[in-house]
């Protein structure tokens, strides 16, 4: 079941406007600290792991280089949402417009996290990607589940690695950042195998109805080939 074409599937579509709008939809919940019991995290912790659910769910079913596609899709139309957003907060407000102080907190996020998130979000997606795409051709695409969850561990990782040092450092406490970093990818990882169940059901059903199973023999894993699929 490998077929190779320069055609998307409507499933595959679906699961691209996802996965954008997880993105997006992370950026605006980043901006709000929660607390789970005594562990400070953001907001973007309820929706950003799901970005890389899909993230699996595409490698597996269409292989790494359509994952390839979606990850750069997500971040041209994030950095289009951000761009929007930041000329939005540019522009002054009504004389009788009260709101400004909250849609700055929302929207107008600075520079260097922008940067920060943007390079993480880059890298911890390709790093899922490849490792999962591996270890299907290493395993003869058995045990779903521990490459679902082995990937998340390293593509977190680096996602949070990345993000933190970068976006906090000088910010927050220097010694705040390693506890951070640890409890993202502790709590990011649950939070995939919590809803690994739903994932395997419907990775399942998409290999059925798309009869399509790839394998990555011969991948050029290049990022920059963003068209190769």
């Amino acid at each position: 079941m490998n077929k190779k074409n320069n055609q998307v599937s409507v499933l595959f579509m679906l699961f691209s406007i996802l996965f954008c709008v997880c993105l997006i939809a992370a950026n605006v919940l980043e901006t709000k600290q929660i607390s789970v019991g005594s562990i400070s995290l953001t907001g973007g912790l309820i929706v950003f792991p799901v970005s890389y659910i899909i993230n699996d769910c595409v490698c597996e079913v269409w292989g790494y280089g359509k994952a390839r596609l979606l990850i750069w899709v997500g971040f041209v139309m994030n950095f289009f949402f951000v761009l929007l957003g930041a000329l939005c907060d540019a522009i002054p407000g009504a004389p009788y417009w009260t709101n400004e102080a909250g849609f700055h907190a929302i929207f107008g996020l600075a520079p260097r996290i922008v940067a920060a998130s943007f390079l993480a979000f880059i890298c911890g997606s390709f790093v899922n990607a490849y490792i999962m795409s591996r270890m299907k051709l290493s395993s003869g695409g058995r045990n779903f589940s521990l490459r679902a969850v082995v990937s998340t561990v390293f593509g977190e990782t680096a996602d949070s690695v990345i993000f933190f040092p970068l976006a906090f450092w000088g910010v927050i406490p220097t010694a705040e950042l390693p506890w951070l970093m640890f409890w993202q990818v502790i709590l990011k990882t649950a939070y995939e195998v919590l809803v690994l169940p739903i994932t395997i059901r419907v990775v399942r059903y998409v290999k059925r109805y798309e009869q399509e199973d790839a394998y990555d023999n011969g991948m050029n894993y290049s990022i920059w080939r963003v068209f190769s699929i």
